[in-house]
């Protein structure tokens, strides 16, 4: 069960739930972390140790329909610098960090372009990319094209795989964290059967299908299309990190948002794959430099 500091929520003016967790140093620098897909605000609990000795504070939000936080018909994702900002103003935080990983990464550079005034720091890590950027959707395995464009296009059918994906998860979120690692690259395979990253990963999935699928399809179908911004025009330095032999977000996207990106510090890591965030390393790196601006 969530405590209290992996628990709690705040109400948005118009009258919704944001779910929210918060780990790190409580007195720390603030970051606002943002979860892949699917997912919830207990992803961030991979990065607690370091921010704590980066001395930051980790504040994880669950995007609408996921988790603690309620569902918003018609949300876009350049919606949710709004969301982030009048959270940041709940919590009387004046200006911040973002991060997003994978599904998360569009959300981090939306704020990025959005709301640059009040960022500090933004990181995107093995984030996903634009599909219509060049090379990107060529990239993705048939099987991820497919299921994407069915998103898109017939989101019904899309929900009906989600359905599937949540009575799984709830039943038993360590077979298919379990499955995902046998045919995931090495240095992921390694990482995911790690017992302390295997409970809290299962943890997390539960959560991200807390109110159903409703949310997470919604999700889906926002990353299949146009994001509603260029990241051409985002007007603060970007840090990227992505390693090249991930599987899920081949590096191709990182590569095209790494050059589309007008100052993107990115950084590529040959044997590493796409859950390089839960090695303490990566961790300690990712809140350095945010640390650093």
């Amino acid at each position: 069960m969530p405590d209290s500091t992996s628990g709690r929520t705040l109400r948005l003016a118009d009258g919704r739930s944001l779910g929210y967790a918060v780990g790190g140093d409580p007195n720390g620098r603030p970051l606002f972390f943002f979860h892949g897909f699917p997912g919830s605000r207990l992803q961030a609990h991979v990065l607690y140790e370091a921010a704590s000795r980066s001395r930051a504070s980790v504040i994880s939000l669950d995007r609408p329909g996921f988790g603690l936080s309620d569902y918003k018909r018609g949300r876009r994702i350049n919606d949710w610098p709004s969301d982030v900002a009048e959270a940041a103003d709940a919590l009387e935080i004046d200006r911040f960090a973002v991060a997003g990983f994978s599904g998360g990464g569009p959300y981090a550079l939306a704020c990025a372009q959005s709301i640059p005034q009040r960022l500090t720091g933004v990181a995107a890590i093995s984030s996903i990319a634009p599909l219509d950027g060049p090379g990107v959707a060529a990239s993705l395995t048939r099987r991820a094209r497919t299921f994407l464009r069915i998103a898109r296009y017939t989101p019904l059918t899309s929900a009906l795989s989600l359905y599937w994906l949540e009575r799984q998860a709830r039943r038993n979120p360590e077979r298919l964290i379990a499955r995902l690692a046998a045919r995931s690259p090495p240095a992921d395979g390694a990482l995911l059967r790690r017992p302390e990253v295997m409970t809290a990963l299962a943890d997390d999935l539960r959560e991200a299908f807390r109110t159903g699928t409703r949310g997470p399809n919604w999700d889906l179908g926002m990353l299949s299309r146009p994001w509603g911004f260029r990241v051409e025009e985002i007007p603060v330095r970007v840090h990227l990190w992505h390693g090249d032999a991930d599987t899920l977000v081949p590096s191709a996207a990182a590569h095209y948002l790494a050059g589309a990106i007008p100052d993107c510090d990115a950084r590529f890591y040959a044997d590493e794959g796409h859950f390089l965030i839960l090695d303490r390393e990566r961790a300690k790196q990712i809140m350095a430099a945010l640390s650093s601006g």
